[in-house]
């Protein structure tokens, strides 16, 4: 049984929530406020976070950002806030789906299974492989690259790159056929691009640049990724 975590300060609103949610077989714990949230964040670990944007002490999309950099857990906002630069802010800080007030129990419920569902696919994508747990990874949706420290930081050239090889472990690609994937934010890019990003994606992931066992040089080709 997957955990809910509830925050949400209006009790009519949390109780609607919480009885629906268990009748479709989730396990809900319920904080009526960010400091009550972060603290059953803290011992329940649940499986999805639904976060109200607008609590009584303290702002939902800094309490969203908080867990963000604690957890890869999906969370939900909710709020009566439809303003489309408010939900690109949650969105943009962290946050998995914005659902606004008043919003129907079967669409919570629904958009709860799905955050569930995907969390599950990237759980899977990242389990050990020959024993060993992968020490990169790569989330196409959240447009992150994962290495042995956590996040790396990437530009948009290096992460079309990177997602390019993630998606095709193995294969060996041409450099006019990686400088295909990046010519579309910068369309005056060379080969020598190509490799200059190579060269800062090994920095940031390779455990030793010089012999990279990563991303891979296939001479007189081009390279290739060994996950």
């Amino acid at each position: 049984m997957s955990t809910i975590l509830l925050i949400e300060d209006d009790q009519s609103i949390a109780d609607m929530i919480s009885i629906y949610l268990s009748e479709e077989n989730y396990k809900v714990r319920f904080a009526p406020d960010g400091k009550q949230g972060k603290q059953l964040f803290e011992t329940v670990h649940p499986d999805v976070i639904i976060l109200d944007v607008m609590l009584p002490d303290m702002n939902g999309i800094e309490l969203c950002r908080e867990f963000r950099t604690l957890s890869s857990v999906p969370i939900m906002m909710i709020s009566a806030k439809s303003e489309v630069s408010e939900r690109v802010k949650a969105l943009v800080i962290g946050a998995d789906d914005y659902l606004c007030k008043p919003f129907s129990m079967r669409e919570l419920a629904a958009r709860t299974g799905a955050l569930l569902r995907r969390s599950t696919m990237n759980k899977a994508s990242s389990e050990p492989v020959r024993a060993e747990a992968r020490t990169i990874r790569v989330d196409t949706e959240k447009r992150c690259v994962y290495g042995r420290n956590g996040i790396v930081e990437t530009t948009y050239s290096e992460f079309e790159m990177m997602k390019h090889f993630w998606l095709h472990p193995g294969k060996v690609f041409s450099r006019e056929e990686l400088l295909n994937k990046i010519r579309g934010i910068d369309s005056f890019v060379t080969e020598r691009s190509v490799d200059v990003h190579i060269t800062n994606l090994r920095k940031k992931i390779e455990e030793d640049p010089k012999d990279p066992k990563h991303i891979k040089t296939v001479w007189g080709v081009g390279y290739k990724f060994e996950p």
